[in-house]
């Protein structure tokens, strides 16, 4: 048995998920050999990590394709569980854990470690918990000594807990809410979960344990508390709670759904866990690994650390990178980075007889004294508007007339990339109750080429979806005429 913490051979499941996706670079930034598992490695072919890691597939109703995923490991991490609405995913859940519990024990893997939902003894759970609860089990009673940690809400960037907590408290300065918002919750940093996580993959820590423990942040709160915390720490006018006795998951769900950008299908799950209070009832986790030398981190701070990152555009993973039904698809590496939010997007495409590097010339010309190709009094009466409310306008024109850099003005925007003759990218610095881009880009074609636009915008606040509503409208003239407009300048020019 390895007893040095940089010997085990580690294998993550469920490495496109919100916690798989943070464990496994962390595992082999410390030294560990890291082994991943995809049902589809190609979803993990552009994360910063993937040269770090193994990378194979496997699914877990697929028996056999386990096999080549455990072998030689030393550690398993079991982070998978399905959060969608199809009425048999417990039974499928059950023949995941099965197939991969004989899978483990055929390749003489020596510690499973699972991630399950923080709950009281003794009560009748939510499906999805009972699901979870079970699989726990059904790895416990394995051949394999297995750790089972139990965490509550995680709180963290990205994290669709947080997310809904977020959106919530961000749009709605009035709340009417379940009274399930009475409930006391611990909530727990990614940060700390992940502490626990990584000491685990060390053999020597807890040597033989085949248990459940409860892991939790320092402080114990209604749910109600924390959404009224969040709004302090964002800095939000004091937000107001109408507590219900009646608000069933399923329309709670479908409430979510329209407020937040946490689908259906993830939401129901979610509020149907809050039914019931998740405390830790015991912390036997510190007589094997010590809390971080910080101490664990109090549910305020995770808060700021949280907003820090989305601010700064560091969201290292998010709810969506996981294959959720209803959810967005997934964002292509070539995004800006939308940390989950709600996206709305207009998308125009026009063939162009002209070769791609004239239409390029086009594209990389726009705005200035060039002007945006379409009802340039529209353009004309939203600068003035921005600069009316102290935003920039179109006053700050462009530096060049012909060419653009990374980085520079341009008129109310900014270039946030450019790759001639290919993409550009503008990041709008405008007064709008949200953020917004601008994107085109440049596509080769048998016949010349073709111009693909894409305007994006996400919401802040509810203020921000009725903004999106209330210019939609426009966006048929404005934006059609553009492509329309940039592409037979092109054709002139050519």
């Amino acid at each position: 048995m390895a007893d040095n913490s940089r010997s085990s051979r580690c294998l993550v499941t469920g490495a496109t998920g919100y916690v798989g996706g943070r464990l496994a670079p962390r595992l082999a930034e410390e030294g560990y050999k890291v082994r991943v598992m995809a049902r589809t490695p190609d979803k993990l072919r552009d994360v910063p990590w993937a040269r770090d890691v193994d990378v194979v597939q496997g699914d877990l109703t697929d028996a056999d394709s386990l096999l080549n995923a455990c072998k030689d490991i030393d550690v398993v991490y079991y982070l998978v569980h399905s959060m969608g609405g199809d009425k048999s995913f417990a039974a499928t859940e059950r023949e995941s854990a099965l197939n991969f519990v004989r899978a483990a024990e055929a390749a003489g893997v020596q510690r499973i470690v699972y991630l399950g939902g923080l709950h009281p003894p003794g009560v009748d759970l939510s499906p999805h918990l009972k699901s979870r609860a079970e699989v726990g089990e059904i790895l416990l009673a394995s051949s394999i000594p297995t750790v089972v940690l139990q965490a509550g809400v995680v709180i963290g960037s990205g994290s669709a807990s947080f997310e809904m907590i977020r959106h919530l408290t961000d749009r709605l300065p009035v709340m009417v809410t379940p009274k399930w918002v009475r409930n006391r919750i611990q909530p727990i940093a990614i940060r700390d979960a992940l502490h626990y996580l990584i000491a685990l993959a060390d053999l020597s820590v807890a040597p033989g344990a085949n248990r459940t423990f409860d892991i939790g942040g320092p402080d114990v709160m209604q749910y109600g508390e924390m959404m009224k915390t969040y709004g302090d720490v964002a800095g939000l006018p004091k937000r107001r709670m109408v507590v219900v006795p009646v608000l069933t998951p399923h329309l709670a769900g479908h409430w979510i759904n329209l407020v937040t950008p946490v689908p259906k299908a993830l939401a129901m799950p979610l509020i149907a866990s809050l039914q019931c209070e998740a405390i830790a009832h015991e912390h036997d986790i510190d007589d094997f690994i010590p809390p971080p030398a910080e101490g664990l981190t109090p549910y305020r701070r995770a808060v700021k650390l949280a907003l820090q990152r989305i601010d700064d555009g560091n969201v290292e993973t998010r709810w969506s990178n996981a294959s959720v039904p209803e959810a967005p698809a997934d964002i292509l590496p070539s995004d800006p980075d939308w940390a989950g939010e709600t996206v709305y997007t207009d998308l125009r495409e026009q063939e162009c007889a002209a070769p791609p590097e004239k239409l390029w010339a086009v594209v990389e010309g726009i705005g200035g004294e060039n002007g945006w190709y379409s009802f340039p009094v529209a353009w004309s009466i939203r600068g003035w508007m921005d600069r009316v409310v102290g935003g920039v306008g179109l006053r700050r024109g462009r530096r060049d007339a012909r060419h653009l850099y990374k980085g520079e003005a341009l008129d109310w925007w900014r270039v946030e990339e450019i790759r001639p003759p290919e993409l550009l990218r503008l990041r709008a610095e405008m007064k709008v109750p949200g953020g917004a881009w601008l994107e085109m880009k440049v596509v080769p074609t048998e016949n010349g080429s073709r111009l693909e636009q894409r305007a994006v915008f996400f919401p802040k606040g509810l203020v921000g979806v009725l903004y999106w509503y209330s210019i939609l409208p426009f966006h048929g003239v404005i934006f059609s005429g553009m492509v329309k407009n940039m592409t037979s300048t092109a054709e002139r020019a050519e």
